[in-house]
């Protein structure tokens, strides 16, 4: 495994690949499958990874629980534990109290080495601002409930500038992969923190999985023509280590064999490795996907559970699989094999998606297209 810098005020080297928790395995009833799950976080860690991240609300509360599991029997002392504040539940800084306290019996530790404010866009910030939690981070850090302090994001790169500058963070943690190199922080945002001494996380490096698997045919094709032979996880995850700014590479693997893929190209990752040749068929491959892709959807699940049942993401998956190449009779099966209530027609518009979407997205309207370009495939 390589390790890598995590900016200025971390005197530990991050492994270039982390465990994220947010997509663990799960079971026929949608739970954790917990021994898969263990299994695979210890595997990552035998391998050299040394930096595991989850929160609040990932799996329902299950994956904070799974991770504290997993870390027992002596894992704990092998990595750097990270989770985050559910944002959407603040109103005071006894919330705040609330949910560390939580979070660390969930997790059955005493300190978190890295505690993040989550999913921070306009609104969530200034109600940090309004609750002083700044004073409050000071005062468990002091405590020792927390480590070293940073936070996620999801808004424009103005705002993520002006929360760099608003505290003397350690580190953040930003959306960026080869689709999104100008999207929200994007690369602007990544080295004006680099530039300020903090250590950057990148989350979405696969845009949920959309760039390792099932390319579509113009896009595998812009690969193809490279010198080099890779599989589609590895451009992406490499075109990511090739710069230096990046401090860690988050991944969020289901699988075992994900988690061996991930390893064993982290293990073979580096600064500058790319090619002129390199950067130009990813070039290509980035001009194919926006030409094809319908939804800017990455999987991330924020705007679960619909009160309705709609796999929001689900339904946004099929539908940039029709619009990318893929086969229409196994799309119209999928949609056939769910349930009315998961359909895109089922949407009522309450509006609570949009509310909870990191990327902004339009749900509403993007699902009424979603249902007509079905509506097309099945006829």
């Amino acid at each position: 495994m390589q390790y890598r810098d995590f900016g200025s005020s971390i005197d530990w080297e991050p492994s270039a690949l982390g465990f994220g928790a947010m997509r663990l395995p799960t079971d026929e009833e949608g739970s954790v499958d917990e021994d898969r799950a263990i299994e695979m976080i210890r595997t990552a860690i035998d391998n050299g990874v040394n930096y595991v991240d989850t929160a609040w609300p990932y799996h329902d509360g299950e994956s904070e629980r799974v991770v504290g599991q997993a870390l027992e029997d002596g894992y704990r002392e092998e990595v750097h534990l990270a989770t985050k504040m559910p944002s959407w539940e603040i109103e005071s800084q006894a919330d705040l109290d609330h949910y560390l306290d939580a979070q660390l019996d969930r997790l059955g530790v005493e300190t978190v080495d890295c505690y993040l404010l989550h999913a921070l866009g306009q609104d969530f910030w200034e109600n940090y601002q309004s609750v002083d939690v700044f004073g409050w981070l000071e005062d468990v850090h002091d405590a020792g409930k927390i480590d070293h302090v940073g936070f996620s994001f999801h808004d424009d790169v103005d705002l993520f500038k002006e929360i760099v500058d608003a505290y003397d963070w350690d580190f953040c943690q930003i959306q960026y992969n080869y689709l999104d190199e100008e999207f929200q922080a994007g690369r602007d945002g990544l080295q004006y923190a680099v530039d300020r001494g903090l250590g950057v996380i990148v989350m979405e490096p696969l845009r949920g999985g959309r760039l390792a698997t099932d390319l579509p045919d113009p896009v595998a094709e812009a690969f193809e023509r490279a010198a080099a032979d890779r599989p589609p996880v590895a451009w992406a995850l490499q075109w990511l280590w090739d710069q230096p700014e990046v401090s860690l590479v988050l991944s969020g693997m289901s699988t075992m064999d994900q988690v061996n893929e991930n390893v064993e190209i982290a293990s073979r990752s580096g600064v500058s490795q790319f090619s002129a040749d390199d950067h130009a068929a990813i070039e290509e491959a980035r001009d194919r996907f926006e030409e094809l892709m319908a939804v800017d959807c990455t999987g991330c699940n924020y705007c679960m559970p619909c009160p309705t049942g709609v796999e929001i993401p689900r339904n946004f998956d099929l539908y940039n699989r029709l619009e990318t190449g893929g086969d229409p009779d196994a799309v119209v099966s999928t949609l056939e094999d769910m349930d009315d209530t998961a359909r895109a027609d089922a949407c009522v518009a309450c509006g609570e998606c949009e509310e909870a979407c990191p990327q902004n997205l339009e749900i509403i309207s993007l699902l009424e297209d979603a249902h007509a370009r079905f509506e097309a495939a099945s006829a």
